[in-house]
Formats: C-alpha cells, structure tokens, sequence
C-alpha cells in the first residue's frame, strides 16, 4: 500500500468514534504536558527580555494577546473546516469538531479583545475604538456566541449540524476582514509585524517569546479541542442511552 492511501486509510479511522477516544487517551496526556513546558519557557523569555523603550513592560501583555488572536481566528478555521466535512464528505466527526471548537474559540477571542483593550488604554489613551480590526474581532466573539447558542437551541443534533455549517461557513468571510483590516483601512492597530513576505519587522528579544508563547497557545486548543471533543461524544452516547432507557420504560424520547 503507497503512503498516500495509507494516510488516506488512517485518516478514515478516525471517524470511527471508538477509535478517536481511544487515541485521544492516549497522547492528550503528553499534549498537556508539553504544553505545560512551552507556556513555562515562554513565560520565562517573556519576563526574562526587558521592556520596550516606547511601551516599557506594557509590550508583555503582546505575549498573550498575539497568540490569543491569531488562535481566534485559528479556531473559526478549525469549525470552517469542520463545517466542510458536514456538508460535503459527511465526515461523522465533523460536527463534533466544529461544537467542541467553538466554546474555544470564543474564549480565545474574549481573551484577545480584553488584553488588547488593557494595551490600548496607555498606547492609545483609550480602552477601546471602533476601528476596523477591532470592530471585526468583536463581530467574530458575537459570531462565536450566536453558533453556541444555535447548537444549544436545537434539538434536532443532524439538522442543528446543517444549519451550523452553513452559517460557519458565511461568517468565515470575517477572517479575512479582520486579517487585511489594517491594510485595507485606515486604523490605529499596527500592521502585520511578524507573519510578512519580507520578513519580521519586530526585533529578536521579542520575537523568540513571542514564537514560544504561539507554540504553547497552539498546542493548549489542540489539547482542548481534543479533550472537548471526547466530551462531546460521550455527551451524545448518555443522550442515546436516556432515550433508549425512556422508550424502554414507556415514555416519550428525550432531547439530544
């Protein structure tokens, strides 16, 4: 068997739920546990680098607030890939993933808009204007409540899985918006310093924190994802299970 098929082959293993809990018991413990490591040394760079000449110890809240946002949008790609998987390879995992991404996300992007509003406050002399990234970074928190709360509302989980996907998938258009926001218009965020064709503009003391600080953010959603994950299928098994219980005693089925 070639190594395309066989990945191709792994890959459709997953979608057997049995055997996704049963990879996810084994490495979420090595996951936390290197996440543990990258958020203890990017915590170290982060207090060990001095601070800026113009932001002073005021640049260190960038350590949280950078990967926060970038694992905002992150997090809406996740459920926009996942949304896919509903509508067109009717993935069984696919709705599983997008449910357990989305509480993430949110928290993530909550995140990214407090710790910027706590940087702007003595940068900007205010804690909030309603500019273009940070206007489009608000809508994507509303957006992230509105699909938590049309997952919670349904009761019907196959037509909930549908209608979530579709409506992923027209927000998604919001990812670009927040991510060309600072180019397209005139606002008081800064433009892309890191992630540029010509390189990073920003210097090296704290741009290796700042990686560090990615890497464990990064890895801490995959971490929770994968733990949500499994949270939301075994959610769905005592559902089954109460609604069988309930035909078996007689009475009518209960909601999912």
């Amino acid at each position: 068997m070639n190594e395309p098929s066989l990945v191709i082959r792994k890959f459709s293993d997953l979608a057997n739920p049995t055997r996704f809990l049963a990879l996810v018991a084994r490495v979420w413990p090595w996951m936390a546990g290197m996440t543990i490591c990258l958020f203890a040394l990017g915590l170290y760079l982060a207090f060990a680098t001095v601070g800026d000449y113009q932001q002073g110890d005021t640049v260190r809240i960038m350590y949280v607030h950078v990967p926060a946002a970038w694992l905002s949008m992150m997090g809406y790609s996740v459920m926009a890939v996942s949304a896919l998987g509903t509508l067109v390879w009717r993935h069984p995992l696919a709705d599983v993933s997008a449910r357990a991404a989305a509480p993430i996300g949110a928290c993530f992007t909550f995140v990214a808009l407090v710790t910027g509003s706590l940087w702007g406050k003595p940068m900007w002399g205010t804690w909030w204007v309603w500019d273009a990234r940070l206007t489009s970074v608000f809508v994507l928190f509303l957006m992230y409540l509105g699909l938590i709360a049309l997952n919670r509302a349904m009761d019907d989980p196959t037509r909930a899985a549908k209608v979530g996907a579709v409506l992923i998938l027209v927000g998604f258009i919001n990812i670009p918006i927040i991510k060309f926001s600072v180019e397209w218009w005139n606002t008081l965020h800064q433009p892309a310093s890191v992630i540029r064709l010509d390189g990073p503009t920003i210097d090296a003391e704290f741009l290796r924190p700042l990686l560090v600080m990615a890497a464990a953010f990064t890895l801490l959603f995959l971490t929770l994802h994968a733990l949500a994950m499994r949270n939301e299928i075994l959610r769905r098994r005592i559902a089954v299970l109460r609604r069988h219980a309930a035909r078996a005693a007689g009475r009518p089925g209960g909601a999912a």
